[in-house]
């Protein structure tokens, strides 16, 4: 609008406030409108303006936003939707140097030519612009600028080393994603600003920028349009771009108008470039710097005296070629694309009879491409908003109702979204058009409606993907040097400044697993510098807690509640292990110390507790001689010992040193020796512990289940686990040490040469099946044959017949459990049998050997206890001959067991034996005290040594049996001779009288008066 106005342009380079000068020219006048580049800088001003003016007076306009209050003054728009022919008394359009943009320059130039205030008008922008602006306003007034703060460039750096408060620029959406990816992980992070992003996603992502939550800003050079934004350093990330036809490079004017957001006011500003960009050549960073720039010499122009009589005529107007030799004809638009296009439907064609029509269509023709896909779809919906529109019409409220329902859903990623904001766009700007809708505001609502609840859903994308607020924090206040508040709550999740960063496993803290890369040292340097009062803290606790709340593991492990701790590690002896701490090095070693101290307190305690008749025996200064050296071989043992592996030594010991042994609670097996104390669960789980330390065990053997008689014999273990685990392999399984033993009490009853059944007892007290118990027999020595014959019920008389043996079984025990002296009560829980009992049982007799071998004293007694239980198993052999059948009898299984001469050894490695002669090595040819006992006098009172040895079976030795003696037959029961008493435990008058025996002189009064 010509006339006598001033008409001023400001030209300058950017941070000159040129912006702000017009704002404040414009509030000095009653009325006032301004035309902006963007939408988001046209928000921007409008808030500026409506927190000076109040919203009553300010109105925005924008393709897809329309605030127009009743007693609206001030006019902020974008340059395309500027309302054409308002007489306002201020005008003013910015960054005029876009009249040179091939895509939007002519609409910028048709604003310079003819768009005026009445009383003044201001073109902002470029010095660039100033001789065109001349030679296209001659009237013009000059006004020059200078840049308020210093820009220097910076040169290339990496963008793991971008100083805060950096913006980065890339010129596409991967480019800008990518960049923004990399910011997080090294980071924390980055805000996104792009120009297809509505107003009020870019305004929360900016939030997160401006507010310090993020240090970083990755955008296109959207933000080189007038957005004031706090950056110190921009960054290009590449220095060409794509302008809709091709890759073309910046040029120096349009790098500076990008670079020149760096530092806003006073504050100085750099820039540089980063990643795959190549470093600026001198010249043209020397440009920048200097705002030095080639003027422009054309201006892009589009005639705006269109004709509207008809479609081709539209078009011949809309091509026709400028007069003015600064002006150059603008490439074809987007929407003379679509009027060209729909010229070609005869459909179209046939409803532009007038110019009205001709003025509709194109009216509809510049309906914006916000969606950016093919000309061709983008035509077909404007021909069909065009079909409803025409003769008057309006666009039907169910057909945009489908429209705006497929894309009012916030569902999916961020390029989802993204599109269905650019879909909504395009309904925001048809709701805009007055008199295309029957209701106008309620669709303006509907689809504003639609795009905030869209841009919500994209800001929420945006952050999740580009911004890691924990990393983002943590870097923030680690670079404030502020003191960082840690949390652990009882779970041992840690908490900095509210983050979740990771757990605390006792000492040692474990970082978020989803961090990677720089953002796991940044989470991992912040959570130790935070945590150091509370490792100091949980280190005071732990060392007060009693031992209820620590324990070991079975693989040494040392554990504080569900914490680990530590470890346990060989120390000088087996007894004496020692502690490794698990404390993270950033705890200090004051913490390290006292958690150590701790441990080693806890395992010392807990070994005095469990072997304190081990420990007991090691400090007994009393033992001399070979009874200290055996004790010493025990508590290498700890406290168990295969007896074949000390044969020599048993043997070589007298009755002192064995009593001074028994008086701490020592038993000496028939197959082992050991302490029955340490058998118990608790003793046996460490045992297998330090145990497994002192022998470089890799994987240490678990113990058996507690309160088991028998288990499966464990596969692969190492050698010695048995005997360590308080059990002995036989077979395929093990059976407990205490068990087998008095199962060797039972076993010397039998007629082991020629062959016996097992009793019930045998099987109760193992607990195991006839088959199972068959095994353990064979992995004992034994033979095992196994026959079928007639299940019978047992005759009436056969309890009568048994009842002696059980009379006298109980009257035994009964002389047992009064003879106990208190140097054998552990045994006496097992065995309830005196001491000198137990060395008649477990040390003259082993089972391995047949019965009339069993004892010393009690050879004769044993062979007329053999002949007597032989009786009861010959009655049921012959009690199916004298049964009447009636029917088929029902057979069952049986075993017959019977000396084998060779044991299975233990040891735990199944296959590696160590067979050194029969049973035990040996041990079962043998009484605990050797064959001739300690004096060299055969202590078995002349009887002969027993089946077992046919040298002394046929009486050749003095004293022996009388000769021909019958030996039985192989494989069935002796022959009995004479009337003998047999007795199923030795006779107790004619045992070695211990000295340190209480009952010593019971016993050989007893002896003498036979």
């Amino acid at each position: 609008m010509a006339g006598a106005s001033r008409i001023l342009a400001v030209l300058g380079p950017t941070n000159t406030g040129k912006t702000h000068y017009a704002i404040e020219r414009m509030l000095g006048y009653r009325t006032g409108i301004m035309g902006f580049p963007l939408r988001l800088l046209a928000r921007e001003v409008y808030d500026k303006i409506v927190a000076i003016r109040g919203p009553s007076v300010v109105a925005l306009v924008t393709g897809e936003e329309r605030i127009v209050p009743p007693r609206a003054k001030y006019w902020i728009c974008t340059v395309e939707a500027m309302p054409p022919g308002m007489g306002c008394d201020f005008l003013a359009i910015d960054e005029i140097q876009l009249c040179a943009d091939p895509e939007r320059g002519h609409v910028f130039t048709e604003r310079l030519m003819n768009s005026r205030g009445t009383n003044e008008t201001l073109f902002l922008g470029a010095d660039t612009m100033r001789g065109p602006i001349k030679a296209l306003v001659p009237e013009v007034e000059f006004l020059r600028r200078e840049r308020m703060s210093e820009l220097v460039y910076g040169g290339s750096k990496k963008i793991s080393r971008m100083p805060p408060r950096t913006a980065i620029v890339g010129f596409s959406v991967d480019n800008v994603y990518a960049i923004a990816e990399l910011l997080k992980r090294q980071k924390g992070g980055a805000a996104v600003v792009m120009g297809a992003l509505s107003p009020r996603t870019r305004n929360a992502q900016v939030a997160l920028y401006q507010n310090g939550e993020v240090d970083y800003l990755v955008a296109t050079d959207a933000i080189g349009m007038g957005l004031n934004l706090d950056i110190d350093h921009v960054a290009f990330s590449a220095t060409s771009k794509f302008d809709g036809q091709r890759m073309r490079p910046l040029a120096p004017n349009e790098l500076a108008q990008i670079a020149g957001r760096a530092g806003r006011g006073m504050s100085h500003g750099s820039f540089g470039v980063t990643g795959d960009a190549r470093p600026l050549e001198d010249e043209v960073a020397e440009a920048i710097m200097e705002h030095r720039f080639t003027p422009l010499k054309k201006l892009n122009w589009r005639s705006s005296q269109l004709q509207f009589g008809t479609v081709e005529a539209l078009i011949r107007s809309l091509e026709s070629v400028p007069e003015n030799e600064v002006l150059v004809r603008a490439r074809e638009a987007d929407d003379l694309g679509a009027l060209k296009f729909l010229s070609r439907d005869s459909s179209v064609i046939s409803r532009t009879t007038n110019a009205q029509s001709v003025r509709l269509l194109w009216d509809v023709c510049r309906i914006p491409d916000f969606r950016g896909i093919s000309h061709g779809e983008h035509a077909a919906l404007i021909g069909s908003i065009f079909e409803y529109l025409h003769g008057g019409g309006v666009v039907p409220d169910d057909w945009l109702a489908r429209q705006i329902k497929r894309i009012d859903r916030t569902d999916g990623d961020i390029d989802t979204l993204s599109k269905r904001l650019a879909f909504i766009r395009t309904w925001t700007y048809v709701s805009q058009r007055k008199n295309w809708l029957h209701d106008e505001s309620h669709w303006r609502g509907v689809t504003r409606a639609v795009e905030d609840r869209l841009s919500d859903a994209l800001h929420e994308r945006l952050t999740q993907r580009f911004v890691d607020r924990r990393t983002s924090v943590l870097l923030r206040r680690l670079k404030q040097k502020e003191a960082l508040l840690a949390e652990v709550n009882d779970k041992g999740e840690v908490t900095v400044e509210g983050e979740f960063v990771g757990r605390l496993d006792g000492f040692r803290f474990t970082p978020d697993k989803s961090a990677q890369g720089a953002e796991a040292k940044t989470l991992k340097s912040a959570s130790l510098q935070a945590l150091a009062p509370q490792f100091h803290l949980r280190a005071d606790r732990f060392y007060n807690a009693p031992d209820t709340e620590i324990d070991f593991t079975e693989q040494g492990g040392l554990m504080w509640g569900d914490a680990a701790v530590g470890k346990l590690v060989a120390g000088a002896d087996p007894l004496n292990p020692q502690v490794e701490v698990f404390v993270d090095d950033a705890a200090g070693a004051d913490v390290a110390q006292k958690v150590e101290r701790r441990l080693q307190h806890f395992i010392s305690r807990k070994v005095q507790a469990l072997f304190e008749p081990l420990i007991n025996l090691q400090k007994d200064e009393e033992l001399t001689g070979l009874a200290r050296g055996f004790a010493f071989r025990l508590v290498e043992g700890l406290g168990l010992l295969p007896r074949h592996t000390v044969m020599q030594e048993v043997k070589d010991l007298d009755q002192e040193a064995r009593g001074a042994l028994r008086k701490h609670g020592i038993r000496f097996g028939q197959f082992t020796v050991f302490m029955p104390l340490l058998l118990k669960p608790a003793p046996t789980r460490l045992r297998l512990v330090l145990w497994s330390l002192a022998n470089g065990v890799q994987e240490f053997p678990e113990a058996p289940p507690p309160g088991l008689v028998t288990v499966p014999a464990a596969k692969d273990a190492p050698q010695g686990y048995d005997t360590m685990s308080g059990y002995r392999e036989a077979g395929e399984r093990m059976i407990r040490i205490d068990m087998l033993e008095r199962l060797a009490d039972m076993l010397r009853a039998e007629d082991s040469r020629g062959g016996f059944e097992a009793k019930a007892d045998m099987l109760s007290i193992t607990g195991m099946t006839l088959e199972q118990f068959a095994d353990l027999m064979q992995g004992l020595g034994y033979r095992a044959e196994k026959g079928e014959r007639a299940k019978v019920k047992a005759a009436p008389e056969a309890p009568k017949e048994e009842a002696p043996a059980e009379v006298e079984a109980k009257s035994e025990e009964a002389e047992a459990k009064s003879e106990a002296a208190p140097a054998a009560e552990a045994e006496a829980k097992s065995e309830a049998a005196p001491a000198a009992e137990v060395e008649a049982k477990s040390e003259e007799a082993p089972a391995t050997e047949p019965a009339p071998e069993a004892t010393e004293e009690a050879s004769a007694a044993q062979e007329t206890s053999a002949a007597d239980a032989a009786a009861p198993v010959e009655t049921p052999a012959e009690t199916p001959v004298e049964t009447p059948v009636e029917t088929p009898a029902e057979m069952e299984v049986f075993y017959t067991f019977a000396w084998g001469g060779r044991a299975r050894q233990g040891g735990g490695n199944r296959g590696q034996r160590r067979g050194q002669g029969g049973a035990q090595g040996g041990a079962s040819t043998q009484n605990a005290d050797g064959a001739a006992g300690q004096d060299g006098q055969d202590r078995r009172g002349g009887k002969p040594r027993g089946q077992g040895r046919a040298g002394e079976r046929s009486g050749g030795k003095p004293g022996g049996r009388p000769a021909g003696k019958p030996g039985g037959k192989k494989g069935g029961r002796p022959q009995q001779q004479g009337s003998k008493t047999y007795s199923a435990r030795p006779p107790k008058k004619e045992k070695q009288i211990d000295p340190d025996n209480p009952f010593a002189a019971a016993l050989m009064g007893l002896k003498q008066g036979d």
